[in-house]
């Protein structure tokens, strides 16, 4: 084989292993959603703090997602990849070790630090692997196949793993994959060219806006407990704002901010963004709350469950990868958009009639498949929103801006979600309500609420610029 030949190959294999990095990081946030109840079962949590077994990853991911790529420009993408990849591994190992909440919570937030590292790295080190734009445009969409296929796969694989062996070994699969990929990305990347800007990391920005985050959920999760006007509760709430303002200012003032603020005078940016904040905030608690409704209420096993999410997944995947991009070229950003957001609010709602001795085919399905289409068909618009008003050589910040603003919305909206829900339960648990029905009540309120979360983000994505970027057929194959 030629040197040429032998080159290309060795890139294309450097991209399978990236993608199974990668796939790590995408199955953790959907893996552990089929062992919640075992896990709640287990170290005795109660539903309001369960919640922080998925937040407590969210939360890290999406505080440290932009601060992982600045480590990884700084002090070399390679070097960066396998630190990030030897924390997640190592906190995956914790997890699957753990024996109490507290502990398990804590794993989980350096788990999510570690894939955030790994996550911002991945896609840089990918984009100078491949140079020439079609070998681009095709690794892209392999690599964004994966990423929207990783869900479908750790709904199964969290069922098969907690209903055959136990929930520990949804984290503990993590170490040999983690060994695996570490050992690969040895042997074929190439090593980092010592690269250093001069700019500094902009470890206030990070800090304080993960703390914010941080105080905001724990006052929201503990507020039916702690009471919502309670000195508690408005004082954790009233630190977050602080804290918030503060990351504001020192992203207006510091020379290489975390988060520009400047992006957000761009109308496409700001909408996008926006519109993720209030869909994630809907999806999240859609993956977290129905797959309670279904073990709680409806009583599956957790293999049940994997399989009861899956055509959703599948449906997700496919559009993402083909079905989107095309509809983006036909109508542009805006429409393809606006019909995404309000196919996943019908799917939500529909949830939110769904009855306590609800069948699969009636209750379960309909949702899914519109959730799924709904989703498959949203993802490619509202990233190419985000990134449709800036200049090229910052669309990779725009990208890690919108990704921030997932995890973000979705760790604050499962929150606020998991806590009408319980309070909606509790108060009907003392009017001697049964307990599936009680349930059952809460969720559907929960549901309600996603679907208007999902609604509104339909309403505010009608005001983007509807475009039809060159890009389009280039990033996404």
């Amino acid at each position: 084989m030629s040197l040429v030949g032998h080159a290309a190959q060795k890139r294309w294999l450097a991209l399978y292993v990236l993608c199974l990095g990668e796939l790590m990081i995408v199955l953790d946030t959907t893996i552990v959603n089929v062992a919640l109840p075992s896990i709640r079962t287990d170290l005795v949590f109660s539903e309001t703090s369960l919640v922080w077994v998925v937040n407590a990853y969210m939360l890290t991911y999406g505080g440290f997602l932009l601060f992982g790529g600045r480590l990884g420009d700084l002090y070399g993408r390679r070097r960066t990849f396998l630190y990030g990849l030897v924390l997640f591994t190592l906190s995956s190992l914790a997890c699957g070790m753990s024996y109490s909440q507290g502990f398990l919570i804590a794993a989980r937030a350096v788990q999510g630090l570690g894939g955030a590292v790994v996550s911002a790295v991945a896609l840089s080190l990918l984009m100078n692997l491949f140079t020439e734009a079609g070998e681009r445009a095709k690794a892209m969409g392999i690599y964004g196949f994966v990423c929207a296929g990783g869900g479908s796969i750790g709904v199964l694989l969290g069922g098969l793993l907690t209903g055959t062996l136990s929930w520990h070994w949804i984290f503990l699969v993590n170490v040999p994959l983690g060994i695996a990929v570490a050992a690969t990305v040895l042997a074929l990347l190439p090593r980092d060219r010592t690269q250093r800007s001069g700019q500094k990391l902009d470890a206030a920005g990070a800090i304080t806006v993960t703390a914010s985050l941080m105080l905001a959920v724990y006052g929201v999760v503990n507020g039916n407990e702690a009471g919502w006007s309670s000195t508690q509760t408005l004082g954790l709430l009233g630190l977050a704002a602080v804290l918030f303002a503060a990351f504001l200012v020192i992203e207006a003032r510091v020379a290489a901010p975390l988060m520009p603020l400047r992006l957000f005078r761009l109308r496409n940016v700001a909408t996008a963004n926006a519109v993720a904040v209030l869909w994630a905030a809907a999806m999240f608690a859609w993956f977290f709350i129905s797959a309670l409704y279904m073990q709680l209420v409806l009583g599956y096993g957790a293999m049940q469950v994997g399989l009861a999410f899956l055509p959703s997944n599948l449906i997700m995947a496919a559009c993402s990868l083909g079905a989107s991009a095309k509809l983006v070229m036909r109508f542009g950003i805006r429409l393809p958009l606006v019909a995404g957001l309000a196919l996943a609010a019908l799917g939500l709602a529909l949830f939110a009639f769904a009855p306590v001795d609800g069948s699969f085919v009636a209750h379960v399905l309909p949702g899914m498949i519109l959730l799924g289409l709904g989703c498959g068909v949203a993802l490619n618009p509202v990233l190419l929103a985000a990134m449709s008003d800036v200049v090229p050589n910052e669309s990779g910040l725009a990208s890690g801006v919108v990704n921030t603003s997932f995890m973000m919305g979705g760790a604050l909206g499962l929150a606020v979600l998991a806590s009408i829900a319980a309070a909606r339960t509790e108060g009907l648990a003392g009017m001697a309500v049964a307990t599936r029905g009680a349930l059952a009540s809460g969720y559907h309120v929960a549901f309600a609420v996603g679907a208007a979360f999902a609604a509104l983000a339909a309403v505010l994505s009608a005001a983007l610029r509807s475009t039809q970027p060159a890009i389009t057929t280039e990033a996404f194959g």
